[in-house]
């Protein structure tokens, strides 16, 4: 199924609304993806957003790429346009991995770049270490194997909780609070990226995502939260491509000092802290998207 929907600015190429069947023990699903670029471009960058948000954050990183890229913004299972799970302890990296390995079957490619956002690093992170991975390069934008438990316990307290709300505008203003650490945001940025998360219910507004995926978030153990992180670091250390790790300055999820390990513990890992943010850089302005772009394409469009 495709169709066509509306760039956020005039100058930018329209996406185009994709989606793709998946399959989970609980039956199957539906998962969302808006796509930049030709659509025949075997050369793929797939853009995976955090834990309560959507590809749509990605809509002005994607269309900067789109002259290289054919550019593939995927909503998580749960998140956004994609279906609800019927059983909500599947919502977890292993899970999200294998749709995203029948998605980038679904792209007929054999190698795509990853950038990943926070829960999107993990789930690049964890693909990357599987023998075969199609990952070429990853780019983890303020993730790694180690969680600060202080941002894991701020993430906790408002996950999966009931709200509603009576216009878009106080959704938007919502969804700005529990971001604002992404940076000083214009009110046009804050709409720009938190529009997609909310949807109409009854003459109110609600968040677009199953509320349910906090009871496997809250379900975690230490020791489970421990072996998570150690295959992690197994990961890291396994994967034979590029990595760049972006921190934001004044992260609480991602350390200093667990980026100096990634650093160590990696192959090809170079780092860059963004100033002035916090967890986790939205990547909207120019010298965040030049970043990128120096990272996947290199210092011109044609590099390879």
């Amino acid at each position: 199924m495709t169709a066509t929907i509306s760039a956020s600015t005039a100058a930018q190429p329209a996406p185009r609304q994709r989606y793709v069947q998946c399959a989970s023990a609980g039956g199957l699903h539906r998962v969302a993806y808006t796509e930049w670029g030709d659509p025949d471009n075997r050369r793929v960058l797939l853009c995976v957003h955090g834990l309560t948000r959507s590809g749509r954050d990605f809509d002005r990183l994607a269309a900067a790429f789109s002259d290289t890229y054919r550019v593939v913004c995927p909503d998580v299972v749960g998140r956004g346009l994609s279906s609800w799970l019927a059983n909500p302890s599947q919502y977890s990296v292993p899970q999200y991995v294998a749709d995203m390995v029948t998605l980038i079957a679904r792209l007929n490619t054999d190698t795509v770049d990853w950038f990943g956002t926070s829960m999107g690093g993990l789930i690049g992170m964890a693909l990357a270490g599987l023998p075969d991975t199609p990952i070429r390069k990853l780019l983890l934008n303020d993730v790694g194997p180690h969680l600060e438990p202080v941002a894991v316990k701020r993430i906790g307290d408002y996950l999966g909780k009931p709200v509603r709300f009576d216009t878009l505008q106080q959704g938007i203003d919502y969804a700005a609070q529990l971001a604002q650490s992404f940076g000083p945001l214009t009110p046009d940025e804050w709409r720009e990226i938190n529009t997609p998360l909310l949807r109409e219910q009854d003459g109110g507004w609600v968040l677009r995502y199953d509320p349910r995926i906090a009871q496997p978030f809250a379900a975690v153990t230490e020791e489970a939260a421990q072996l998570g992180e150690a295959a992690l670091w197994h990961s890291l250390a396994s994967f034979q491509g590029p990595v760049l790790v972006v921190r934001g300055e004044h992260s609480d999820l991602l350390s200093r000092e667990t980026v100096d390990k990634m650093v160590a513990a990696g192959r090809l890992v170079s780092r860059i802290e963004i100033p002035g943010v916090g967890h986790a850089p939205a990547f909207l302005a120019e010298d965040q998207i030049a970043a990128a772009r120096q990272f996947f394409i290199g210092p011109s469009a044609n590099a390879s």
